[in-house]
């Protein structure tokens, strides 16, 4: 095995993103190709402005490849400066000299590598969050049609793992795909200018460039520092924020907990389907595929795969989500480990996040519903889901205490001696002279007592459509 690939990190030991296309959007040729990108874009804002000869502005942009530099060399040459932004633009710098002296003058002209940096995981994270939010619209589109199917579908809701009272499948999947679109809201919200470009300088004053600009014949003025910052942001596609933000890091602690809330919203999707299919239960499936899920020991096995590699990235995300909130806490006008400290966290949300993901668009367009097995398990509590009623329709005639205390004996009895509730109940004379047999049987039908079930699925649904 040589050096370097022991060193790759092919996703052995993270299946959940191993192989989706947010892999490849946050890998370190992606993320070379983002800092290259913002150096390029960098050079064309200055030349929009004046500072930079278009000539050099395009030179730069044509070099800015991240194919004609040396990746692994950059890794190791960055253990020299604590970041590999500094081996980059030497390389880059290289690279335009070959094509135009003159040009390679105008790299990183009054730039630092933070600014490069940060611009390139705002762009990395722009990149990687189009892909997620992709998929979130996807999954809240079939849970819209699972919702739709199964809008009157019966089934035991469940408090504390226990038989509560009659819900539906539809309102369950409703509910997923609130979740899912509230994710995907979030998502938008760090689209839609959330991400913004770098632009500080040294210590946030941006003085070099200022400096620059004056060489060159320009203003070295504040207005010039907010066209540059406008200039960049119009050419890189991001954002604009209000102060430099090298110590203010509020961007990458807004991206990690989006992701945070994304893999918590497809994290409830999953354990719910864990529970719904336990062997005993049998109530929804995992899409069946030739081969997946085989269990190394046992033949019969068929375990739920996608469930259980988006609950996995929901367990992770919000830890590192929360290690990037604390990053906040960063001293002077540029940190000394802190900064460092998010690369990996920031690449590591994003690429669970993203493969959880993509991975539950599959899990919910071909989730089988077994409609038997919610009836099923619905009847073996019955009646006794529906005491809850009974208790307030003879709460006005007996009191609400002695009403439901009647009710919590009667299906104590029930339970013990396995004799039907509605039986129970009518040998009390209490309920036997306000409720006759019809009645009862009606108040104790658990599919006649799913409350606002339907309409609120159809409440959802319609509000999904005009949004």
């Amino acid at each position: 095995m040589t050096a370097e690939r022991a060193g790759l990190d092919s996703g052995l030991l993270s299946p959940v993103r191993a192989g989706t296309p947010v892999e490849r959007a946050v890998g370190d040729e992606a993320w070379l190709q983002a800092m290259l990108d913002a150096e390029a874009a960098l050079a064309r804002a200055q030349a929009r402005l004046g500072t930079v000869p278009a000539r050099a502005a395009e030179a730069i942009t044509g070099a800015a490849r991240a194919d004609l530099l040396d990746l692994r060399g950059l890794a190791v040459a960055a253990r020299e400066s604590a970041n590999p932004v500094v081996g980059l633009v030497r390389a880059l710098t290289a690279v335009v000299a070959e094509r135009d002296p003159e040009a390679a003058e105008y790299v990183h002209r009054g730039s630092t590598s933070q600014d490069v940096f940060d611009t390139g995981a705002m762009l990395v994270c722009d990149r990687a969050l189009r892909l997620v939010r992709a998929d979130l619209l996807r999954t809240a589109v079939a849970l819209d049609g699972l919702a739709a199917r199964h809008r009157d579908t019966l089934m035991a809701g469940r408090t504390l793992t226990l038989h509560a009272v009659p819900t539906t499948f539809g309102l369950k999947a409703a509910g997923w795909g609130l979740l899912v679109r509230e994710a995907a809201d979030r998502v938008d919200r760090l689209l839609d200018g959330g991400l913004p470009v770098s632009l500080g300088g040294a210590a946030g004053t941006l003085a070099g460039y200022l400096q620059y600009s004056a060489v060159d014949g320009a203003s070295a003025t504040g207005e010039y520092a907010a066209a540059l910052s406008k200039a960049f942001a119009a050419e890189t596609g991001l954002g604009t924020a209000a102060l430099p933000w090298h110590a203010l890091r509020s961007p990458l602690a807004d991206v990690g907990a989006a992701l945070a809330f994304v893999t918590g919203a497809l994290g409830k999707i999953a354990v719910d389907v864990q529970s719904m299919g336990r062997t005993e239960v049998g109530e929804v499936a995992e899409p069946p595929v030739a081969g997946r899920g085989a269990s190394s020991a046992m033949p019969h096995k068929r375990n739920p795969v996608l469930a259980t590699l988006i609950r996995s990235a929901a367990l992770q995300v919000p830890a590192l989500a929360g290690a990037l909130t604390q990053c906040l806490v960063t001293e002077d006008e540029r940190s000394g480990g802190v900064w460092h400290a998010e690369w990996l966290l920031l690449r590591e949300c994003l690429r669970l996040a993203g493969g959880a993901s993509h991975t539950a668009v599959e899990l919910c367009e071909g989730l089988v519903v077994h409609e038997d097995r919610m009836r099923a398990n619905a009847a073996a509590t019955g009646p006794l889901m529906s005491s809850e009623r009974i208790a307030a329709v003879l709460a006005p005639l007996l009191g609400k205490a002695t009403a439901k205390g009647l009710l919590s004996e009667a299906a104590g009895t029930a339970e013990r001696t396995g004799r039907p509730l509605a039986d129970v109940l009518a040998e009390d004379p209490r309920i036997g002279s306000a409720l006759d047999a019809g009645e009862l049987a009606e108040l104790l039908d658990p599919a006649t007592y799913t409350g606002a079930a339907a309409s609120l699925v159809d409440r959802a649904l319609e509000r999904h459509r005009t949004s």
